[in-house]
């Protein structure tokens, strides 16, 4: 099993930009798919984003799409998630999550981090 921590959430306004940051351990990082979900007050959680483990696959949700990026560093055993045009519905505490396949990950990852909050001012 891996060990997720995220960092980098905070408070920024509509149209701004903040850059989530997950660190792993526990495994050889590269042969894992890496995720971001999301849970908004009152909501379930929801799928963001993902990534294979050499970076060929990225998927992504209909709602960020052309606003977030899902980028991985394998020596540095750190992914990443881009977000910019942040608007108040991205609200959330955001999840980094690991799994075996790209499959497994957006579906029921094997992995979760302890989650960052983001919040979007309008």
């Amino acid at each position: 099993q891996v060990q997720l921590v995220e960092s980098g959430g905070g408070l920024v306004q509509a149209g701004g930009s903040l850059r989530l940051s997950c660190a792993a351990s526990g495994r050889t990082f590269s042969t894992y798919a890496m995720g971001w979900f999301r849970q908004a007050p009152g909501k379930e959680r929801e799928f963001v984003a993902a990534i294979s483990g050499n970076s060929a696959t990225r998927y992504y949700t209909d709602s960020v799409k052309g606003r977030f990026t899902i980028s991985r560093d394998n020596a540095k055993t750190t992914v990443y998630l881009q977000m910019n045009s942040l608007k108040p519905e991205d609200t959330a505490v955001y999840y980094c999550a690991a799994g075996d396949t790209l499959v497994v990950v957006t579906k029921s990852p094997g992995s979760w981090g302890q989650g960052t909050q983001v919040t979007v001012s309008s």
